[in-house]
């Protein structure tokens, strides 16, 4: 008689009690389910480097021939033929030159930062804890609290 009681209430124990308490059940283990305070929650951050290749340009002016500046009628005479001489950089007669454009590919380098884990610290029954968790649990904690007796070697007599 007292074994199928035992078996009609091992058998209704996971019915009852959560997935958590029928495995602590089952083996044997003072297990409860509580809620701890968070105290604080800081990202732990991943930092990740990625280079590009950019296409980066620098503009040019042509730089004119004669270096020395010219006076009074060479000024003039030099003025008149510089508009009625074609330009090697331009077709159109009297439009200015456009500067010229030198492009080349630099890298740049990229710095990306995304969390990867919280280190929380909370406080279940006066005592502080940290864990590292993969998100941010919010104002409360769900906690596990097992209690389990030490048994010492020397006192298996008592």
């Amino acid at each position: 008689m007292q074994a199928c009681r035992l078996v009609l209430l091992m058998s209704l124990l996971p019915c009852m009690a959560p997935a958590a308490w029928a495995q602590a059940a089952a083996s044997g283990e003072n297990v409860r389910m509580d809620w701890a305070q968070v105290l604080r929650a800081e990202p732990v951050y991943q930092t990740l480097r990625a280079t590009s290749m950019v296409e980066r340009c620098e503009q040019s002016t042509p730089v004119q021939a004669d270096a020395a500046p010219r006076r009074g009628i060479a000024r003039v005479v030099g003025a008149v033929r510089d508009v009625l001489t074609p330009s090697a950089a331009s077709d159109d007669v009297g439009l200015p030159s456009t500067p010229a454009r030198e492009c080349r590919m630099v890298p740049v380098e990229r710095e990306f930062r995304r969390p990867i884990a919280f280190d929380v610290d909370y406080i279940h029954k006066g005592v502080r804890y940290r864990s590292r968790m993969p998100y941010d649990p919010g104002n409360r904690l769900r906690v596990r609290v097992a209690v389990t007796p030490v048994i010492q070697a020397g006192n298996a007599d008592r």
